[in-house]
């Protein structure tokens, strides 16, 4: 029986029309002068500061810790500006799916498994309401390895359970293949859903337990484990 669901952000929970990736650029160039910086990055399932340290990589910038600060600050100002007015909103079949978990008789626990750092997942889930879905989560703070963030998901997961819960427990929601990887990473079952970039074609490839064009497409029974 599925005890933590984890959740992604980008593409799973959320659309916010690019201001993600649009904060990225304008803090590349405000703050190293490189206007087209993110043309060259692929961000589907990455994590935000796997992300910046292969930009610095590209552009032969020290990838010290206060060149990510330098970053991070400059992004987190620009994507608060540019949320405000964001064309997006949650994933279709997303607040029903959430609703339908948490009236089960005995709910799992639900939490964030995300590649954003936590500051810019908090802005992207509050600007529609939903950050305060979740008892807790894993970030790109936490580690740049997204195998290594559901590893922290797993551990916090746990505690917050109060005991330590096995893979099979588990249950991962994401829209890339690598967040079916970091759901395998822990012996986690995972939901693939192709509400983000990948086709639900490309994300069957990856073997997960379940892949479907939406949430609407199946019950939160059936993926707990409870029909």
């Amino acid at each position: 029986m599925i005890r933590l669901v984890l959740f992604d952000i980008d593409g799973t929970l959320v659309h916010t029309g690019g201001a993600g990736t649009r904060a990225f650029a304008r803090a590349f160039a405000s703050e190293f002068g490189v206007p087209q910086g993110t043309e060259r990055l692929k961000f589907a399932g990455r994590t935000d500061v796997s992300l910046v340290r292969e930009f610095f990589n590209l552009e032969n910038i020290e990838p010290s810790p206060e060149n990510f600060d330098r970053f991070f600050a400059a992004y987190l100002r620009w994507l608060r500006e540019m949320i405000v007015d964001c064309k997006g909103g949650p994933c279709r079949g997303v607040p029903e799916f959430y609703q339908s978990l948490r009236a089960q008789p005995e709910p799992p626990l639900i939490g964030l498994l995300t590649g954003n750092i936590k500051q810019g997942a908090r802005i992207k889930l509050e600007r529609f309401d939903l950050w305060p879905w979740f008892a807790f989560g894993a970030f790109a703070d936490d580690h740049e390895e997204r195998d290594q963030i559901a590893a922290t998901a797993l551990r916090r997961g746990s505690q917050e359970y109060g005991r330590e819960l096995l893979g099979e427990e588990v249950l991962v929601i994401g829209d890339t293949p690598l967040d079916i990887r970091c759901g395998r990473a822990i012996g986690a079952k995972v939901l693939a859903v192709a509400t983000g970039g990948p086709t639900l074609q490309e994300l069957e490839q990856h073997k997960p337990d379940w892949a479907v064009a939406d949430l609407t497409h199946l019950s939160a029974t059936q993926v707990l484990g409870r029909d």
